[in-house]
């Protein structure tokens, strides 16, 4: 057993903390922005909540984050009430938001310097993936730290894998967010194309889903896709925008041409003027609509 912060209480944090007190038996104190949700955690689970991330991290052997982009990863880990205002020395500090590579090597650095060590830990499964406990999770850091985390991250994990140096989780992250958006917008032509032409459309999923068209998206999306339900569920379209802006500003730093990708993450931003930013990322579908 080992003693557990974790900060961040969103669709995907609320039941990665939870997973940590219940299967891994593991002492966990929880933070949240909104203090009322890290009451109701700590009432549900029966773990504790902590006023500030320095008050939650203060004597734990692993702090792990989970918020929404790079400035709330600063606002919670930085200052004199963040996270690393109260981690001791050997602990290890886990990143699961889907942030730059920047502020993971910016905050490795900071953590190495405290005697900390750091892991950026991005993680892709959606919140069924945390909820089932059935998470990829793609990190960066160093070996020794890896080593450390990888029984609290298997926890929640159905695959773990330190891809390399400091940064290069969150970069994994990017390819991935890159390869479900193209994805995605060639599923809906697809689909619109397949309606349109008047196909029985659970009978050509039934086909083309048992060879080279199979994916978990069309597996799993196609129904809603097709009847034009894109509210209450999946990962939000405004996320998805959030990490692909991520993505072209790294392309830009190596050289990468992603004429698709750019053109996508306009597409979501046609979206989220509509004020449909909730909406499940397959919501590009509803682009298509005549």
């Amino acid at each position: 057993m080992a003693k557990v912060a974790f900060l961040g209480l969103g669709v995907m944090g609320y039941p990665m903390a939870g997973h940590l007190l219940k299967k891994g038996g593991h002492d966990v104190t929880v933070y949240n922005r909104t203090l009322a949700k890290a009451h109701a955690w700590a009432k549900e689970y029966g773990g504790k909540s902590a006023a500030t991330p320095k008050e939650a991290a203060q004597g734990c052997d692993f702090v792990m984050m989970c918020v929404g982009n790079d400035d709330d990863v600063r606002a919670v880990a930085y200052g004199d009430t963040g996270a690393l205002a109260g981690l001791k020395k050997g602990a290890v500090l886990v990143d699961h938001t889907t942030a730059s590579a920047v502020v993971a090597r910016e905050l490795h650095a900071k953590c190495k310097a405290l005697g900390v060590g750091f892991v950026d830990a991005p993680v892709s499964g959606g919140q069924a993936g945390a909820v089932n406990g059935q998470l990829g999770i793609m990190c960066g850091g160093d070996q020794a730290d890896y080593d450390k985390a990888l029984p609290v991250l298997n926890v929640y994990a159905k695959m773990c894998a330190l891809i390399g140096a400091p940064g290069a989780g969150q970069l994994t992250k990017m390819v991935n967010q890159i390869a479900i958006v193209g994805l995605l917008q060639g599923l809906s032509e697809a689909l619109n194309f397949g309606k349109n032409a008047g196909l029985d459309m659970e009978k050509v999923i039934a086909v083309i889903s048992k060879g080279a068209a199979q994916s978990w998206q069309l597996e799993n999306r196609w129904k809603t896709m097709v009847e034009g339900k894109f509210e209450g569920f999946g990962f939000a379209s405004d996320w998805m925008r959030k990490d692909l802006n991520i993505a072209l500003a790294e392309a830009k730093k190596n050289g990468s041409f992603m004429p698709g990708t750019a053109q996508i993450e306009q597409y979501y931003g046609r979206i989220s003027a509509r004020g449909q930013g909730r909406w499940d990322n397959t919501s590009l579908m509803s682009l298509l609509a005549k």
